[in-house]
């Protein structure tokens, strides 16, 4: 099965993705996004393909968002993608490709979405949290 994890594994919610996908015994093909980013008209169909706005796909935490003014609701579509190729750490993660379609998901059981199969069994993210319960269901939320 086909499934990419444009990944950080600095970030505690990509690697809580990440675990989710293996727990549906999935090896993704991991693309560290900050050492290997993606293309200009990657990123921008991939921005499609989740049906969200250019924005929604900044990050602004621990990037150079505010010094760079992409707050400013004037820019472009395209001014701001070109931040996003030229600062990759602006681009908000994960995103994951499946064939049941391309997620950003945070938060990171937003994967389960788009998994086409379930899960193998329990999975606690890496606070304790129990996403998955021991039979491979989504755990109640409180």
């Amino acid at each position: 099965m086909d499934v990419i994890i444009y990944h950080n594994p600095q970030c505690g919610t990509s690697r809580n993705t990440l675990g989710l996908i293996r727990n549906a015994g999935i090896e993704p093909h991991i693309v560290e996004y900050l050492k290997s980013p993606p293309t200009r008209l990657l990123l921008r169909q991939l921005i499609q393909r989740m049906g969200v706005p250019v924005r929604a796909v900044l990050r602004r935490k621990g990037t150079p968002y505010e010094e760079l003014g992409l707050d400013d609701p004037s820019l472009t579509d395209d001014q701001l993608l070109d931040a996003m190729i030229e600062h990759p750490i602006l681009i908000e993660r994960p995103i994951v490709v499946t064939p049941a379609g391309v997620k950003l998901c945070r938060p990171s059981e937003a994967v389960l979405d788009i998994l086409p199969v379930p899960q193998l069994g329990e999975f606690r993210k890496e606070d304790g949290e129990i996403v998955i319960d021991a039979a491979g269901r989504r755990a109640a939320t409180a």
